[in-house]
């Protein structure tokens, strides 16, 4: 029977994969083909993993595909046939923990809706894998620390996927804000926000999402605001702004929020699924210099006082996971790291609790993490 056959009828008369259910195509492994690279496996194959994550891992020299898990015969029909994979590269939810046999498989990658990045890289870092969690890495501090700590019980790296701070243009930023290129930067503007109506989207459920566009994509603006400063908060203030409640009644529609730094700089930052931007802004003693379009995948471009910002084009997963791989083959410190992420979770939990009550929020006893250039 043809490969594509075969795969067809094995899969879905199976109902969910198991080990053993496909035929090993790959006669060398993977991991000679491979040498000097990390496995990894991506865990949830949703648009992100399927459009950008799988894509990326073409083009990446550090690591490779591994794996992949997933409750969809059709999905892992695809990925086996457009990835090459074998029948011991396949896993399901509930045969995950297998993983722990599979000596090509060096790390996780968890792309699924945020109430089960927990759960998933958990099981990923108990498995003997190092692991990454799309962003934000939870839907709690508490969470993510569950998460830190069991990086730290198994002895393996937790990550989490921040692809910005590969970006070039982002990287720009960091230089031209730290370094105070231009000046001392004097305000920021930050905001990240897009049109999503369609309440069959796992985003708008609050059990899922954890929360509004804050949890989805305000993540961007708070991040570009503090890697450009170079500097962390120690207070924020968050103001509701939804603009159709009705619609919006488990979260926020739109929030707006501001953050007190040490060094006094006015900051605004916005997030929405009602409206629609996406930049990051700095205006310093000798000029404005910014990102717009800042958070997409591609196409960004940026403007400074001497100039358009000059860039190559870049797949950002690929830079991201590239540099995750190597920090863990040279033991070596990596800007995304869990305690970054949970750094992150701290603060987006005190935005929250400043937007219920109105008043603003103090940031102590949160983890001082900061990517310095």
């Amino acid at each position: 029977m043809k490969r594509r056959g075969f795969l067809s009828t094995t899969l879905k008369t199976s109902g969910v994969l198991a080990i053993g259910s496909l035929p090993a195509f790959n006669i060398i492994s993977r991991k000679k083909l491979y040498k000097d690279r990390l496995g990894i496996a991506l865990v949830g194959l949703g648009s992100y993993a399927t459009n950008q994550l799988g894509p990326g891992l073409r083009f990446t020299k550090n690591c490779y595909l591994a794996g992949v898990v997933t409750g969809s015969p059709d999905k892992a029909e695809k990925f086996a046939i457009d990835y090459n994979l074998d029948d011991k590269s396949i896993y399901n939810y509930d045969n995950y923990e297998e993983i722990a046999n599979n000596p090509e498989i060096d790390m996780v990658y968890v792309a699924m809706p945020n109430n089960m990045h927990a759960e998933y890289t958990i099981r990923g870092l108990q498995a003997g894998k190092h692991a990454i969690s799309e962003k934000p890495m939870s839907t709690t501090y508490a969470e993510g620390k569950r998460m830190t700590d069991a990086a730290a019980k198994t002895d393996k790296r937790l990550f989490v996927g921040y692809r910005l701070h590969f970006d070039p243009f982002h990287l720009e930023m960091m230089r031209l804000g730290q370094k105070q290129v231009y000046g001392k930067v004097l305000e920021t503007d930050a905001a990240f926000a897009f049109p999503l109506t369609d309440k069959k989207r796992w985003r708008l459920d609050k059990v899922m999402a954890g929360g509004g566009p804050m949890m989805d994509v305000g993540i961007y603006a708070l991040q570009g605001t503090i890697y450009t400063l170079g500097e962390l908060p120690t207070a924020v203030t968050a103001v509701e702004k939804t603009k159709d409640k009705a619609f919006y009644s488990d979260i926020e529609g739109t929030l707006e929020w501001s953050m007190k730094f040490p060094s006094g700089t006015k900051n605004i930052l916005r997030t929405s699924y009602e409206d629609g931007y996406n930049y990051v802004k700095a205006r310093a003693e000798q000029g404005e210099f910014s990102v717009e379009p800042a958070y997409s995948y591609n196409r960004l471009a940026g403007t400074t006082p001497a100039g358009p910002m000059v860039f190559p084009r870049v797949n950002q997963q690929a830079l991201q996971m590239d540099a995750i791989a190597l920090s863990v083959m040279t033991k070596t410190p990596n800007p995304a790291s869990g305690m970054m992420g949970l750094r992150d979770m701290f603060m987006i939990d005190k935005i929250y609790e400043s937007m219920g009550t109105g008043k603003e929020v103090s940031l102590a006893g949160m983890p001082q993490v900061l990517d310095r250039m």
